[in-house]
């Protein structure tokens, strides 16, 4: 028996023509994969003539729709030739061959190539397409709900009309004006301290329980981890130890470390660890925005999973937490979308600004969230850790490239479009900034995203009411926008109180003044008293007790918080699709 030679995707195969396979025959039994063998092994649905592979694909051979069962099936066609399609295929799939039957007909070779540089020329096939599908997908499809358009000419008008409002107030009438404001200001504040006062009360209560039923090692689904990395060369080799140490079958994971194909030191070191096979590496295209959500658009066309995980580079996920979400989805009904986990910090012992950290999102993820999902409305996800349902992911096209905490997005969104969220037990230790310039990048990107996606679902209140009901509106404001309001309005209510005592303006004299100075001292002291109280009781649920001392900081954390947010405010008018990049790799591990 004869053999050509030829090249794949720069190896050079070994093309052994088999027997013919007639319809209704077993699935084709592909050799498995050679790692990096120069060798290739070949099976053959039909035998005839030697095959000398090209370097690369023919693209005329499939288009877009074909994507989705050549990932499944581990297959690409490859190109054409004298009597019969050449298809370049990886390990063994079950249904492969009906489905190429189907699809291309009888006439077919078959060459068997590693998975990894399937893949390669999977990605460089589709990948125009899929670039374009990542940034635009969203926005084409349901334009209203994209933040690609910053503010609408509706919201522009509003805003302008507001502002031109309260300037024409200053100048004809200066001090009710300045009270009216104040007033304002001092209701949001304390609004949105009471309804995490509440939130807490409500998520204090025993955590909802799903009744689990365990599930065989054989029926559990094929789980597809993403993990968007950029400028993460020095956080490869704990990252790629974190992800080997989940407790879940490695033949039903899909583990994709998703990289911009430009960062060149992030893919060397990927390269470098040696990853076991279901471990993939995806190479996003360069486009523009260059956001973590647009990178995981595109990662999302390559999900084989049932379920969908996202996890950054610095994260470390209790191990069975794959196993316990896909339990959970299994108790719960098919309109649950989501199931975001908590997230804490390794290194909040490291210095004052971690244990703060650690602090509020103690709060965040063990109190307000869960308080959130006890209530029924709608609940922005945390940036890691979110559980999908691949099919519901897609269905909404997945995450908004446009929007900088697109988690926070895609949870409110969800619940927009029917689908229910909710949170469950299990952990995710993170890196907690330990550097106040790299908190402050990160907290100013938070608050941006946050007025970025009010300003997104805002675009049509009425629509908003209808979707979430009475109470899931008055919940998104008092959330959403009542986290960048106050964090706005409590720098404004220190510059008043201030003023007020040390500055002898005029506008303090008399009843106004004394009237100001009550407002913004009886805000501060009961908004700060709450900010202590509810830093407390964050550390108490996980037994951290010897953060609570460091609640007393909390008034000067939230002044930082405020300066994060009018720094915000600047990019949101000046740069708004812009990712302030975290470093990590700094951060002190302390036990969990």
């Amino acid at each position: 028996m004869s053999a050509a030679r030829g090249d794949v995707l720069g190896y050079q195969g070994v093309v052994r023509p088999g027997a013919a396979i007639a319809p209704g025959a077993p699935d084709i039994d592909v050799p498995p994969d050679v790692g990096a063998s120069p060798d290739i092994g070949v099976s053959s649905v039909r035998a005839g003539a030697d095959v000398r592979l090209a370097l690369r694909p023919d693209a005329t051979l499939s288009t877009l729709r074909d994507l989705d069962p050549c990932l499944r099936y581990g297959v690409l066609p490859w190109q054409r030739a004298e009597n019969g399609l050449v298809i370049a295929a990886s390990g063994a799939a079950p249904g492969r061959a009906a489905w190429l039957r189907a699809r291309f007909g009888n006439e077919l070779h078959i060459v068997a190539i590693s998975r990894p540089r399937l893949m390669r020329a999977i990605e460089a096939r589709f990948q125009t397409r899929l670039s374009r599908n990542a940034v635009h997908a969203l926005a084409r499809a349901t334009p209203a709900l994209s933040a690609r358009r910053v503010v609408t000419r509706g919201q522009a008008f509003v805003f302008i009309a507001a502002l031109a409002t309260i300037c024409c107030g200053f100048a004809l009438w200066p001090r009710p004006t300045i009270g009216f404001l104040a007033g304002l200001l001092t209701l949001l504040f304390i609004a949105n301290i009471a309804f995490r006062l509440a939130l807490v009360l409500i998520g204090a209560e025993e955590p909802r329980r799903f009744a689990r039923t365990p599930i065989n090692r054989d029926d559990l689904p094929l789980y597809t981890v993403l993990v968007p990395l950029y400028r993460e060369a020095n956080m490869l080799a704990p990252l790629v130890h974190a992800l080997r140490r989940l407790a879940y079958p490695p033949e039903k994971l899909d583990i994709k470390l998703v990289i911009e194909a430009d960062d060149h030191g992030t893919l060397r070191a990927a390269m470098a660890q040696e990853l076991p096979p279901w471990f993939e590496i995806v190479r996003v295209p360069p486009s523009h925005p260059r956001t973590k959500p647009k990178a995981c658009n595109y990662a999302l066309a390559f999900a084989r999973g049932e379920f969908t995980v996202i996890f950054d580079a610095e994260d470390r996920p209790e191990p069975d937490q794959l196993a316990r979400a896909a339990a959970a989805f299994r108790a719960l009904p098919p309109d649950y979308g989501c199931l975001q986990a908590r997230l804490n910090f390794y290194n909040r012992d490291q210095n004052w600004l971690t244990r703060l950290f650690a602090l509020d999102y103690a709060l965040w993820f063990d109190y307000l969230l869960p308080g959130l999902d006890r209530l029924g409305v709608p609940l922005p996800l945390g940036g890691t850790s979110n559980h999908f349902r691949t099919a519901h992911l897609r269905a909404i096209h997945g995450w908004d490239p446009f929007n900088v905490t697109e988690d926070a997005d895609i949870g409110i969104r969800m619940a927009r479009l029917g689908l229910k969220v909710a949170t469950f037990e299990s952990t995710t230790f993170e890196e907690a900034a330990s550097t106040l310039r790299a908190w402050f990048q990160q907290r100013s990107r938070w608050l941006k995203g946050y007025m970025q996606t009010w300003l997104v679902h805002m675009r049509n209140p009425l629509a908003l009411y209808r979707h979430g009901g009475l109470r899931g509106f008055i919940a998104f404001q008092l959330f959403i926008a009542g986290t960048f309001l106050s964090a706005l309005s409590n720098l404004v209510l220190w510059c008043a109180f201030g003023l007020s005592f040390f500055v002898p303006l005029q506008i303090f004299d008399g009843a106004l003044g004394l009237t100001l100075t009550h407002l913004s001292s009886a805000s501060l002291i009961a908004g700060n008293a709450g900010f202590i109280y509810l830093a407390m009781l964050g550390p108490y649920r996980r037994g951290w007790l010897e953060l609570v001392p460091f609640a007393l900081l909390a008034p000067v954390y939230w002044l930082l918080v405020s300066a994060a947010a009018y720094h915000g405010l600047a990019q949101l008018l000046t740069r708004p699709f812009y990712w302030a990049k975290t470093p990590h790799g700094f951060g002190r591990c302390t036990p969990s």
